[in-house]
């Protein structure tokens, strides 16, 4: 059965910028930069018949086309010993309009509500262990002004996910624009 998440891929140049930060923290495993994206609903595993009917569904989403920056950098969890590196997002108000399109859709065909809040970010790295505290603070102080510049999005990809030890391995299955709804599978 598929596992899937619909996503906004990163455009090159943000992808330089996010690849920039990735290194110097002990026991990080850094994201490949090819797989860096923003997750909008992570719809998990479904039949091949859901898997068409949300493909196919997807398409009717429209909404304007919008820019987006990230900025700052965060934990999973907040509080605690740390798994998860992120970047976040500047403003999310166009963001969560598209977010709340597809969550109607995912529902629409028959897949239950994700249970998590969502909180819009690029994870960038995942712990093995967690780093010294020290060291994470430093690191986090340093990139604290971290931010891209604005970039504009129109569209949204459905991806297909397959865990592996190493980590996750991602397939883009469907590209869709938001003005024109075309829908192009990969």
């Amino acid at each position: 059965m598929p596992r899937l998440f619909v996503a906004l891929p990163m455009p090159e140049d943000v992808t330089i910028d996010l690849e920039r930060l990735s290194t110097g923290l002990p026991g990080a495993r850094w994201t490949d930069p090819e797989d860096f994206h923003l997750t909008l609903r992570f719809v998990g595993e479904v039949d091949h018949q859901t898997f068409w009917e949300l493909g196919e569904a997807l398409a009717a989403i429209r909404v304007p086309p919008f820019d987006l920056a990230l900025k700052g950098l965060g934990l999973f969890p907040p509080r605690g010993e740390p798994h998860t590196l992120w970047v976040g997002v500047e403003d999310a108000a166009p963001l969560m309009t598209l977010k709340r399109r597809i969550d109607r859709v995912v529902r629409e065909v028959g897949v239950a509500e994700e249970k998590r809040n969502f909180h819009p970010h690029v994870t960038i790295a995942r712990f093995r262990f967690p780093p010294p505290p020290e060291r994470l603070a430093s690191w986090l102080t340093g990139r604290a002004l971290f931010r891209t510049r604005p970039f504009p999005v129109s569209h949204f990809c459905l991806y297909s996910s397959v865990l592996r030890p190493e980590g996750a391995e991602h397939t883009l299955e469907a590209s869709y624009d938001f003005v024109a709804g075309v829908m192009e599978r990969a």
